[in-house]
């Protein structure tokens, strides 16, 4: 299955309401960790190509998010100094 083929999958992001685009944000993140160790290679491909898809969307209706200071490399260099 190709990248293309891959993009059909769910629900495209942009039709989400706010919440919902949350809630899938908040799942694919927990489910990253066991689908890098024991997805397999077409699993991760997927799984890649939705939480791009997702990420994408919400950056782009939140492109002035608040950014953590911490979060940023001049803050944490800051933390250890």
């Amino acid at each position: 299955m190709n990248e293309s083929e891959h993009r059909h999958r769910g629900v495209d992001p942009a039709d989400l309401g706010e919440q919902d685009l949350l809630r899938e944000l908040e799942t694919i993140h927990r489910s990253r960790h066991d689908t890098l160790l024991y997805g397999s290679a077409a699993a991760l491909e997927a799984h890649n190509v939705r939480m791009a898809d997702l990420e994408a969307e919400y950056l782009r209706r939140h492109p002035e998010r608040p950014v953590a200071s911490g979060r940023t490399r001049s803050g944490a260099r800051s933390r250890h100094t």
